[in-house]
């Protein structure tokens, strides 16, 4: 439906609303009148109970949260009803029919009377208590969109750009793997370019600091040479067998790399194998 459309709709509405209340008028007037309501007073009692009725209707539209529109919608029915009893009420007795003084009657049962007498006093201070709390539940719905939509927009704009460029640049290796396993025969030229990227992103991206490393964390033990760590395993492994002499019982006693310690296994057993080992001593000769 166009503008103009929704603009007709809305005039008919309006239209519509507005003789129903001047009927309903007539009839709340003269039950005012029958309860003991002046003259003003009896005038502004349709709107007080009418009135309310189209305001629980704006809110019952403007509400999104399911509880306040749930209560907005019973308040709408309650005075919909009671205006309607009222109406009612006003067709059935004759008396009250263009009577502006005198109290009359609105049953002839005392007890259905009463509870009528009730009912058409206590809807201006329900109008009061109910108007003032769907008033006030707009209002704080109001207030609370437009609290959300400032830190939504907050929050897009204080997002950092080294947390953008981290997201750009992640799915660059997928594709580099991807074109190598569809077209092999543009490998070459494709990771060139996607390669050209990422180091883009890379020095776009600030690198944290690492600072010092604290003296605590530093090892203090001093480093060896290669010398000092051969004399050392002459040392240590003088009284080992050379089936003892292996990389790791190296390893472990001198605490150094797996590296260091195969050199060092490799350089003993050489040593070993050129001493020469004395012939033992005839018992004979």
């Amino acid at each position: 439906m166009n503008r103009w459309g929704k603009t007709l709709l809305v005039l008919a509405l309006v239209a519509v609303v507005g003789m129903a209340f001047r009927v309903s008028w007539n009839a709340l007037r003269d039950v005012a009148t029958a309860v003991g309501a002046d003259e003003t007073g009896a005038q502004l009692y349709p709107f007080v109970v009418d009135g309310l009725m189209a305001l629980a209707l704006v809110a019952t539209l403007v509400l999104t949260d399911r509880a306040d529109k749930r209560f907005a919608l019973r308040v709408l029915a309650a005075y919909t009803v009671a205006s309607l009893v009222l109406n009612f009420v006003h067709g059935l007795v004759p008396e009250l029919h263009g009577r502006s003084v005198d109290w009359t009657r609105l049953a002839e049962w005392d007890t259905v009377n009463w509870l009528l007498v009730l009912l058409a006093t206590s809807l201006p201070v329900g109008s009061i208590y109910f108007g003032s709390d769907l008033v006030a539940k707009v209002l704080h719905h109001q207030s609370v969109d437009s609290t959300n939509a400032e830190e939504s927009t907050q929050t897009d704009t204080e997002r950092s750009t080294p947390d953008l460029a981290e997201a750009v640049s992640e799915p660059l290796p997928v594709l580099v793997e991807k074109v190598a396993d569809d077209r092999p025969e543009e490998v070459d030229s494709s990771i060139d370019r996607v390669s050209g990227r990422v180091a883009a992103a890379e020095q776009s991206t600030p690198r944290r600091a690492t600072g010092r490393v604290p003296d605590a964390a530093r090892s203090t033990r001093p480093r060896r040479t290669a010398n000092e760590l051969l004399v050392e395993a002459r040392q240590v492994t003088e009284s080992w067998t050379v089936d003892q002499l292996t990389a790791e019982g190296i390893r472990r006693a001198l605490r150094t790399s797996p590296d260091k310690a195969r050199t060092l296994r490799d350089t003993l057993r050489a040593e070993r194998a050129t001493v020469p080992v004395a012939e033992p001593v005839g018992v004979g000769s």
